[in-house]
């Protein structure tokens, strides 16, 4: 997939996030997570620019999924033990007492696995379980470069988050 098409696919993944954080009144949360999600959209793709690495190899599997959600996870526990004045910061009524650690694994990891979904939609697929096994994963629906498909994925993105977002926001 293209840009645009992981923008919708990573908008499809956030969507039930997104009615889940906005029926529980974390609307904050929501636009956090999603511009997260949607910043690093592309993120596996850094494969492009380090030689060496073959693209959809080690940064298009579970193993980079869990990478990055562990700097994610860290990120949230070195916020979540961090002090102001001498007292920890309230981060558990933030997030419902949900570890920021926890959370932050969820959202580095799902960020990736949204990008891997949007290329196994394509031929050349992706290796999920790197370097555990050669196996590519494919549906084969489109080619990555379809312009339809890229853009229906956006729209169809779009369209799904905001009734999430509707919905969510009406409860």
């Amino acid at each position: 997939m293209y840009q645009k098409g992981h923008y919708g696919v990573s908008l499809l993944v956030f969507a039930p996030i997104a009615f889940v954080l906005l029926a529980i009144d974390q609307a904050g949360l929501a636009i956090v997570t999603g511009g997260a999600m949607l910043s690093l959209a592309m993120l596996p793709d850094v494969d492009h620019r380090i030689p060496g690495i073959p693209h959809r190899g080690p940064t298009h599997s579970l193993v980079f999924a869990a990478l990055v959600g562990g700097a994610f996870g860290a990120a949230g526990f070195a916020l979540e033990t961090a002090s102001v004045g001498g007292s920890s910061l309230p981060i558990d009524t933030v997030l419902g007492g949900v570890s920021l650690a926890v959370a932050g694994f969820a959202l580095g990891a799902v960020t990736v696995v949204a990008h891997l979904l949007g290329d196994v939609l394509t031929p050349a697929g992706v290796n999920f379980f790197w370097p555990f096994s050669t196996r590519t994963y494919t549906l084969g629906f489109w080619r990555a470069d379809n312009a339809i498909a890229n853009y229906g994925l956006l729209a169809v993105g779009v369209f799904v988050t905001a009734a999430a977002v509707y919905l969510g926001a009406a409860l």
